[in-house]
């Protein structure tokens, strides 16, 4: 249709705007499959805006080189000082002198911003960090599955292993579904987009997932629920 999309990044503190996926001068060129890697990540850091990623334990910055997930940490003019009333809460946000915004993400070597997960929604397994979003959005490609959603479960070997929430489409068998998922899943562990230990143990099927009032995925609410059915 002739109309160019850009991926932009913020939050209500930050006013809103943090970064956008527009393309730097020489990706103008490339072809449309390289631009695209690009133009759908979460963006650079918009003009005036400082913007790094930190270590969640050690609060040490990270290296740009599309590997290290921390969380992003920015300092902008316009973001906002303070929550009104909340002095705990606004200490909280500004920590160490940033903003923290409680997201995950990476930063490759061109500067590029890809946000993986939500820092509570992240899932440590043995050390390792999963994205749950991630999970989530390779379960959705399979043929059966009308929504997905991911949440830790807690593991005495591992700390933490992915569980899935699964909604089957109307017309699909739920009884084999379960096993459908893990070979499914186990294809993208062959083709190097996933790691082995990052595919979910279970596969629960619901008849729906909680939802927020702007109709995200409520995973504190789901934690909470899953949570009791376990005790």
């Amino acid at each position: 249709l002739g109309i160019e999309l850009f991926h932009g990044y913020g939050m209500s503190e930050t006013c809103p705007i943090l970064t956008l996926a527009n393309l730097k001068s020489r990706l103008l060129t490339a072809d449309r499959e390289r631009q695209l890697d690009y133009r759908t990540k979460t963006g650079l850091p918009i003009p005036l805006n400082d913007l790094k990623i930190i270590d969640q334990v050690t609060g040490k910055d990270l290296s740009f080189d599309g590997v290290s997930v921390g969380e992003i940490v920015v300092r902008t003019p316009w973001a906002t000082q303070a929550y009104f009333k909340s002095p705990n809460q606004s200490e909280e946000l500004w920590r160490g002198g940033w903003l923290h915004t409680g997201d995950a993400a990476v930063v490759d070597h061109e500067g590029y911003v890809l946000i993986t997960d939500r820092l509570k929604d992240v899932i440590k397994t043995g050390g390792e960090w999963i994205s749950s979003l991630e999970i989530e959005s390779l379960l959705s490609r399979h043929e059966s599955v009308s929504e997905a959603a991911v949440v830790a479960k807690s593991d005495a070997k591992w700390g933490e292993r992915p569980v899935a929430l699964i909604v089957v489409k109307d017309g699909f068998a739920h009884d084999s579904i379960a096993e459908s998922l893990r070979s499914f899943m186990m294809e993208f562990v062959e083709l190097g987009i996933i790691s082995k230990w990052a595919a979910p143990d279970e596969y629960i099927v619901v008849e729906s997932i909680p939802k927020t009032s702007v109709g995200k995925l409520n995973k504190i609410e789901i934690r909470r629920i899953f949570a009791n059915d376990v005790d």
